[in-house]
Protein backbone atom coordinates (compact mmCIF):
# COMPACT_ATOMS: atom_id res chain seq x y z
CA UNK A 1 0.00 0.00 0.00
CA UNK A 2 1.55 3.24 -0.89
CA UNK A 3 1.66 5.88 1.37
CA UNK A 4 0.36 9.69 0.60
CA UNK A 5 2.40 12.13 1.88
CA UNK A 6 1.01 13.11 5.17
CA UNK A 7 1.53 9.23 6.11
CA UNK A 8 5.52 9.87 4.57
CA UNK A 9 5.71 13.25 6.92
CA UNK A 10 4.35 11.15 10.09
CA UNK A 11 6.99 8.32 9.17
CA UNK A 12 10.00 10.99 9.05
CA UNK A 13 8.90 13.03 11.81
CA UNK A 14 8.54 9.62 14.40
CA UNK A 15 12.38 8.09 12.75
CA UNK A 16 13.95 11.42 12.98
CA UNK A 17 12.44 11.85 16.97
CA UNK A 18 13.56 8.02 17.65
CA UNK A 19 16.93 9.07 15.74
CA UNK A 20 17.66 12.42 18.02
CA UNK A 21 17.20 10.24 21.05
CA UNK A 22 19.06 7.17 19.98
CA UNK A 23 22.96 5.98 21.17
CA UNK A 24 23.16 3.57 17.92
CA UNK A 25 21.62 2.33 15.26
CA UNK A 26 22.28 -0.74 12.32
CA UNK A 27 20.78 -0.69 9.16
CA UNK A 28 20.43 -4.50 8.11
CA UNK A 29 19.52 -6.07 4.75
CA UNK A 30 15.97 -8.00 5.30
CA UNK A 31 15.63 -9.28 1.80
CA UNK A 32 14.82 -13.30 2.62
CA UNK A 33 13.12 -13.49 5.74
CA UNK A 34 9.31 -14.43 6.22
CA UNK A 35 6.94 -12.25 8.21
CA UNK A 36 7.26 -15.26 10.94
CA UNK A 37 11.21 -14.29 11.12
CA UNK A 38 10.59 -10.55 11.22
CA UNK A 39 7.71 -10.54 13.41
CA UNK A 40 9.77 -12.28 15.57
CA UNK A 41 12.75 -9.73 15.47
CA UNK A 42 10.40 -7.22 16.65
CA UNK A 43 9.23 -9.21 19.62
CA UNK A 44 12.42 -9.66 20.54
CA UNK A 45 13.47 -5.87 19.39
CA UNK A 46 10.92 -5.17 21.52
CA UNK A 47 11.83 -7.30 24.40
CA UNK A 48 15.87 -5.85 24.56
CA UNK A 49 14.64 -1.80 24.42
CA UNK A 50 15.29 -1.43 20.27
CA UNK A 51 13.28 0.31 17.94
CA UNK A 52 13.30 -1.19 14.44
CA UNK A 53 11.72 -0.12 12.06
CA UNK A 54 11.57 -0.81 8.22
CA UNK A 55 11.62 2.38 6.04
CA UNK A 56 11.80 3.30 2.73
CA UNK A 57 15.36 4.41 2.28
CA UNK A 58 14.22 8.18 0.79
CA UNK A 59 12.39 8.84 4.06
CA UNK A 60 14.93 7.06 5.82
CA UNK A 61 17.88 9.42 4.74
CA UNK A 62 15.12 12.51 5.48
CA UNK A 63 14.83 10.92 9.17
CA UNK A 64 18.11 10.99 10.05
CA UNK A 65 19.22 14.18 8.06
CA UNK A 66 20.43 16.63 11.16
CA UNK A 67 21.10 13.67 13.52
CA UNK A 68 24.01 11.58 14.70
CA UNK A 69 22.97 9.08 11.91
CA UNK A 70 23.07 11.26 9.02
CA UNK A 71 26.61 9.58 8.23
CA UNK A 72 24.45 6.41 7.12
CA UNK A 73 23.04 7.61 4.45
CA UNK A 74 25.51 6.59 1.68
CA UNK A 75 25.13 2.88 2.83
CA UNK A 76 21.33 3.07 2.48
CA UNK A 77 20.61 0.95 -0.24
CA UNK A 78 18.25 -1.75 -0.81
CA UNK A 79 15.54 -2.99 1.50
CA UNK A 80 16.84 -2.14 5.07
CA UNK A 81 15.16 -1.95 8.37
CA UNK A 82 16.80 0.29 11.11
CA UNK A 83 17.20 -0.21 14.40
CA UNK A 84 18.32 1.78 16.87
CA UNK A 85 19.25 1.54 20.45
CA UNK A 86 17.41 3.03 23.25
CA UNK A 87 19.32 1.72 26.58
CA UNK A 88 22.90 1.50 25.88
CA UNK A 89 24.89 1.47 22.79
CA UNK A 90 25.36 -2.01 21.93
CA UNK A 91 21.86 -3.24 22.00
CA UNK A 92 20.75 -2.87 18.38
CA UNK A 93 24.09 -4.24 17.52
CA UNK A 94 23.20 -7.30 19.55
CA UNK A 95 20.08 -8.14 18.08
CA UNK A 96 21.13 -8.34 14.70
CA UNK A 97 24.25 -10.25 15.21
CA UNK A 98 22.12 -12.11 17.40
CA UNK A 99 19.57 -12.68 14.44
CA UNK A 100 21.63 -13.06 12.16
CA UNK A 101 23.36 -16.14 13.35
CA UNK A 102 20.45 -17.96 12.55
CA UNK A 103 18.87 -16.12 9.73
CA UNK A 104 21.80 -16.08 7.42
CA UNK A 105 19.69 -13.53 5.03
CA UNK A 106 19.48 -10.55 7.64
CA UNK A 107 22.75 -8.82 6.43
CA UNK A 108 24.17 -5.61 8.58
CA UNK A 109 25.12 -3.06 5.90
CA UNK A 110 25.65 0.04 7.64
CA UNK A 111 26.38 0.73 11.92
CA UNK A 112 26.28 4.26 13.10
CA UNK A 113 27.47 5.51 16.75
CA UNK A 114 28.50 9.03 17.47
CA UNK A 115 28.33 10.70 14.40
CA UNK A 116 30.76 8.12 12.46
CA UNK A 117 29.61 5.49 10.39
CA UNK A 118 30.97 2.20 10.60
CA UNK A 119 30.70 -1.42 8.31
CA UNK A 120 29.57 -4.51 8.73
CA UNK A 121 32.67 -5.60 10.06
CA UNK A 122 31.94 -3.49 13.35
CA UNK A 123 29.14 -4.92 13.89
CA UNK A 124 30.52 -7.44 16.46
CA UNK A 125 32.86 -4.85 19.03
CA UNK A 126 29.39 -2.71 19.16
CA UNK A 127 27.85 -5.79 19.91
CA UNK A 128 30.49 -6.60 22.50
CA UNK A 129 30.12 -3.32 24.20
CA UNK A 130 28.85 -3.91 27.64
CA UNK A 131 25.25 -2.93 28.97
CA UNK A 132 25.05 0.11 31.57
CA UNK A 133 24.34 -2.78 34.22
CA UNK A 134 27.26 -3.98 33.28
CA UNK A 135 29.81 -1.34 32.88
CA UNK A 136 28.11 -0.13 36.56
CA UNK A 137 29.57 -3.43 37.77
CA UNK A 138 32.58 -3.42 36.13
CA UNK A 139 33.23 -0.08 37.26
CA UNK A 140 32.10 -0.87 40.96
CA UNK A 141 34.53 -3.90 41.14
CA UNK A 142 37.62 -1.66 39.83
CA UNK A 143 36.63 1.02 42.58
CA UNK A 144 36.35 -2.28 45.07
CA UNK A 145 39.72 -3.52 44.81
CA UNK A 146 41.76 -0.56 46.58
CA UNK A 147 39.17 -0.50 49.07
CA UNK A 148 39.57 -4.62 49.95
CA UNK A 149 43.59 -4.25 49.84
CA UNK A 150 43.34 -1.38 52.63
CA UNK A 151 41.04 -3.34 54.80
CA UNK A 152 43.37 -6.09 54.69
CA UNK A 153 46.89 -3.67 55.05
CA UNK A 154 44.78 -2.17 58.46
CA UNK A 155 43.74 -5.91 59.35
CA UNK A 156 47.34 -7.16 58.94
CA UNK A 157 48.62 -3.96 61.26
CA UNK A 158 46.23 -4.29 63.94
CA UNK A 159 47.05 -8.19 64.40
CA UNK A 160 50.73 -6.91 64.23
CA UNK A 161 49.98 -4.63 67.11
CA UNK A 162 47.96 -6.96 69.19
CA UNK A 163 50.57 -9.42 68.72
CA UNK A 164 53.42 -7.21 70.00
Amino acid sequence: MALNLDSKKAVVEEVAEIAAKAHSAVAAEYRGLTVTELTELRKTARETGVYLRVVKNTLAKRAVAGTDFECMQDGMVGPLLLAFSMEDPGCAARLVSDFAKTHDKLITRVVAINGQSYGASELARLASMPTRDQAIAMLMSVMKAPVGKLVRTLAAVRDQKEAA
